[in-house]
C-alpha cells in the first residue's frame, strides 16, 4: 500500500467521513419506503404557550419576540431530529431512552391512580390490613452505669460484678452521678424508642435493653463503647395508633400502593399482547420460570 494512503487512511478527518456516508447509507436504506412529500410539523398555539411558561419560569420574565421565535426554532428543531432519529431506529437498544421510555409509561399510569381520592374507609381498611407499617415502637426509660473496658482490663468483669450488686441493693434510688466511668451520653433516658436507643448505642444494646425486666438493674450490658449496667425503669408497650393520629402517612402509603396497583395492572394488561420466549444460555441450570413464560 502506497505511503500516502496508508497516512490518509489514518487521518481521523477520514474515519469521519467514512462512518457519516455509512451512516447515511442506513438511513437510505431505512427510507426508502417513505413517501417523498414532506410531513407537515404544527406548532400549536398551546405548544408556543408551553414554550413561554417555560422561559418564564427559568427567567421570571416574558421572552422577547426574538427570542420566542427562537424557542419556536429549536423547537422544530427538535422535533425533526426526534422524528428522523426514530425513522432510522436510533431509539432501539438504547438503555437510557429505554428507560426514559418506560418511567414515561408509568408516569401516564401514576397520574390516574393520582385521580383516587381515598375515603376514610379505605384509610382505615390500609391501616388495618399493614399494622406492622404503622404500630408504634416500644419506649423506654432507662439510666445505665458505664465501664470502659480500657481503663478497668481484666478486672472488668470483676469490677462490673461489684458494682451491679451495690446498685441492686440501692435499687432505683442509687445516685449513679458519683459512679462508673465518664461518658459522652446522658447517664438517664426518658422515654426514647428502641430505634433510637440503637442508633445511639447500637443494635445489640437495644435489643438487650428490650429483654430487660423493668425495675431492677442488670447487666453486664454490652454497646459499641463498651459494658453497661442497666435499670429500665418503665416501659411503653407500641401500639397500632388510631386513624386520626396516622392519617397523612397512611395516606402517603396508600396512594403509593394504588400507583403500584396501577402500574401492575397496566403492564399486566400490555404483556398480555406479547408472546414472550426467553432463551436460556446452554450453561444454566434447570429451574423454575420465575416468570411463567415460555423458554426454549
Amino acid at each position: 500500500m502506497p505511503a500516502f494512503l496508508s497516512a490518509l487512511l489514518r487521518e481521523p478527518l477520514v474515519h469521519f467521513v467514512v462512518l457519516g456516508a455509512a451512516l447515511f447509507a442506513v438511513y437510505g436504506a431505512l427510507d426508502r419506503d417513505r413517501a417523498d412529500a414532506p410531513v407537515a410539523i404544527v406548532v400549536s398555539r398551546g405548544q408556543i404557550e408551553h414554550l413561554t411558561i417555560g422561559f418564564s419560569r427559568v427567567w421570571q420574565r416574558l421572552p422577547t419576540a426574538g427570542e420566542l421565535d427562537q424557542l419556536i426554532r429549536d423547537h422544530i428543531r427538535e422535533e425533526v431530529y426526534y422524528r428522523e432519529a426514530i425513522a432510522m431506529g436510533l431509539d432501539r437498544d438504547d438503555t437510557v431512552i429505554r428507560r426514559r421510555l418506560r418511567q414515561k409509561l408509568e408516569f401516564v399510569s401514576e397520574d390516574i391512580a393520582a385521580l383516587a381520592e381515598p375515603s376514610d374507609g379505605d384509610l382505615q381498611a390500609f391501616l388495618s390490613s399493614q399494622p406492622e407499617r404503622f404500630r408504634t415502637e416500644p419506649r423506654f426509660t432507662f439510666t445505665h452505669v458505664y465501664l470502659n473496658p480500657e481503663r478497668h482490663g481484666d478486672r472488668l468483669a470483676g469490677d462490673a460484678a461489684v458494682l451491679l450488686a451495690r446498685l441492686k441493693t440501692a435499687g432505683a434510688r442509687a445516685d449513679v452521678s458519683t459512679l462508673g466511668d465518664r461518658f459522652l451520653l446522658p447517664t438517664s433516658f426518658d422515654s426514647v424508642s428502641g430505634s433510637e436507643i440503637g442508633r445511639q448505642f447500637g443494635e445489640p444494646f437495644a435489643r438487650a435493653v428490650d429483654d430487660l425486666a423493668p425495675g431492677e438493674w442488670h447487666g453486664p450490658v454490652e454497646s459499641g463503647y463498651g459494658v453497661h449496667l442497666v435499670l429500665v425503669s418503665a416501659r411503653t408497650e407500641g401500639r397500632l395508633p388510631a386513624l386520626e393520629e396516622v392519617r397523612d402517612a397512611v395516606r402517603r402509603e396508600w396512594e403509593n400502593a394504588q400507583r403500584e396497583k396501577v402500574n401492575e395492572a397496566l403492564y399486566q394488561r400490555l404483556l398480555a399482547r406479547y408472546m414472550v420466549i426467553i432463551e436460556q444460555p446452554k450453561a444454566a441450570g434447570a429451574g423454575d420460570n420465575p416468570i411463567g413464560i415460555a423458554e426454549r
